[in-house]
């Protein structure tokens, strides 16, 4: 059965870095799954999805919805493993991709969502490790778009709303739930030694802190991808001891 690794937390404090980051270290066959409807994580893997003509899981919907495209409505009840498969998932070397995408339709993401739920038992056949980019905040939790989790890393910024986000993430697993094995709190490049004092309150394991990196954030305005930034980067390095510090082989994807 698939490790699996769900990157959560608030808005902006680098649950996406962390993801594309531990992909490059992380043994294959592995899944990168971006539940993020703002999509950023491909291009932080440097993917087309465009190019390589793959669709998200709101496109696939889209079309179902709308029944244009290839693929109909029953087709799509009645063979989503193999669709899924077909025209979701991004192939290549080093991992695999699936991304929920933009919401299909008017209101929530909840057919998306369910969609993913409901394949993800198959997919986790096919893999050693599966890496979860989160969207922010809490109602993906809520969906348990993911139940049962292995390993759940919760990056944090130095603010109050971060450290009690901690503990309503707990709450919510609680009440609806979610397994894991482990819940481990990393901190994001924004702490400095004093905040860091405050982690030893929080209710899970403190992994340590991503490092800044200038060449990162150039990385990330640029779109290129982080599987290029130098192993010798303080972001890189950083989130590579903290794989380790959890228990995970790291090796590099050449």
């Amino acid at each position: 059965m698939a490790r699996v690794m769900v990157s959560t937390g608030r808005g902006g404090v680098g649950k996406s870095t962390f993801v594309a980051v531990a992909a490059r270290y992380l043994a294959s066959p592995k899944l990168v799954i971006d539940l993020d409807p703002d999509e950023s994580l491909a291009d932080m893997l440097g993917v087309d999805l465009g190019k390589s003509e793959t669709t998200t899981i709101s496109g696939l919907l889209y079309e179902a919805a709308a029944g244009s495209g290839p693929v109909g409505r029953e087709k799509l009840l009645g063979e989503m493993q193999s669709v899924l498969r077909n025209r979701c998932l991004y192939r290549s070397q080093h991992f695999d991709l699936l991304t929920l995408g933009t919401k299909f339709t008017v209101g929530c993401y909840c057919a998306p969502d369910n969609v993913l739920k409901d394949s993800l038992a198959h997919l986790l056949q096919d893999y050693e490790h599966v890496l979860v980019d989160s969207p922010a905040g809490l109602e993906h939790l809520n969906r348990k778009v993911v139940s049962d989790i292995t390993d759940l890393f919760l990056i944090i910024d130095p603010s109050d709303k971060s450290v009690k986000h901690v503990g309503r993430v707990q709450d919510i697993i609680g009440a609806v739930g979610i397994r894991y094995q482990h819940l481990y709190i990393v901190a994001n490049h924004r702490f400095t030694a004093e905040h860091e004092k405050f982690t030893s309150g929080l209710d899970g394991t403190y992994l340590g802190k991503i490092d800044y990196d200038p060449e990162l954030k150039r990385y990330n305005l640029e779109g290129r991808s982080l599987f290029e930034l130098p192993d010798g980067s303080p972001a890189v390095a950083s989130a590579r001891a903290i794989l380790e510090e959890a228990g995970y082989t790291v090796s590099r994807c050449n």
